[in-house]
């Protein structure tokens, strides 16, 4: 599919950098089926959502903050 139009700017690429995240999720979803990502789709309704939102929707609180 290619990589997700907004992993340039988003924080799940910026955590995998820094290695607080796993780059399952970058892989799975950013530069998998992006589609699927609940943080693309909420960017796509122009919805706010926290930078500790993982792909999937759940909320990493380890990531707040970082």
């Amino acid at each position: 599919m290619g990589e997700c139009k907004w992993f340039p700017a988003c924080p799940m690429k910026r955590y995998t950098e820094r290695g607080v995240l796993s780059g399952r999720w970058t892989e799975e979803y950013c530069r998998g089926d992006w589609r699927r990502c609940v943080r693309y789709q909420a960017e796509e309704r122009g919805e706010d959502h926290p930078d500790w939102m993982l792909p999937d929707g759940s909320l990493d609180l380890g990531l707040k903050g970082r």
